[in-house]
C-alpha cells in the first residue's frame, strides 16, 4: 500500500470530525441528564482568552473544508458561523464531512509538490507545498481545534474518554 495525500487526509478528517460529532452527542447527554441548558455548554471556553466551544467545532470544520479544498484545488463551500445548537453544530459536521468526500482523490494527490496558498489573519497569506500544508498546518490545526471542543465538554463533566476523541479508527486488537 502506498502512502498518498488523499489517504493521509480524506479518511483522517473524515474520521475525526465524526468523533466530533459524537463527543457533541455525548455533551448533548450530559446536558439533558443533568437539566443543564445546552447553550451553557456552547459557550463554555477553557480560559478566558479561548474560543467558546461553538467556535471550536466551526474552526474544525472550516480548517478541514478549506484545505481540502486548496489541496484539491477547488472553491470551498461558505458557511455562516450562524449555530446556536448542538444539533446545528453537528449538521455543519455533517456538511464537511459530506463535501470532503466529494473531492477528487487525485486532485488531492497531486497537490503534494503544488504551492499551497492560504489566508494567515485577515491581512497575510502563507504559502507552502502541498504536503507540508496538510502535515504541519491543516492535521494539526484540525485536531487542535476538535482537541479543545472535548476538553470543553469533558471538563463540563460530560461522560467523554480518549476512545470517544478516536473515534472509529482502523484498529486490529488482538
Amino acid at each position: 500500500m502506498t502512502f498518498s495525500m488523499s489517504g493521509a487526509s480524506t479518511p483522517v478528517l473524515t474520521t475525526a470530525l465524526n468523533a466530533l460529532s459524537a463527543v457533541l452527542d455525548k455533551g448533548e447527554a450530559f446536558a439533558a441528564a443533568k437539566k443543564i441548558d445546552s447553550a451553557v455548554l456552547l459557550q463554555t471556553r477553557l480560559a478566558p482568552d479561548m474560543f467558546a466551544l461553538t467556535r471550536q467545532v466551526q474552526i474544525a470544520c472550516d480548517l478541514a473544508k478549506n484545505g481540502m479544498a486548496r489541496l484539491a484545488g477547488v472553491e470551498a463551500p461558505r458557511y455562516e458561523d450562524t449555530e446556536t445548537t448542538l444539533a446545528q453544530l453537528k449538521e455543519r459536521i455533517a456538511h464537511t464531512i459530506a463535501f470532503i468526500s466529494t473531492l477528487s482523490a487525485s486532485a488531492i494527490n497531486d497537490s503534494a509538490d503544488r504551492a499551497v496558498v492560504f489566508p494567515m489573519g485577515p491581512t497575510r497569506k502563507g504559502e507552502m507545498k502541498g504536503s507540508d500544508y496538510l502535515s504541519s498546518y491543516v492535521l494539526p490545526n484540525v485536531y487542535f481545534h476538535i482537541t479543545t471542543a472535548y476538553a470543553i465538554l469533558r471538563h463540563c463533566g460530560a461522560d467523554v474518554g480518549k476512545m470517544d476523541y478516536l473515534g472509529a479508527i482502523p484498529i486490529k486488537i488482538s
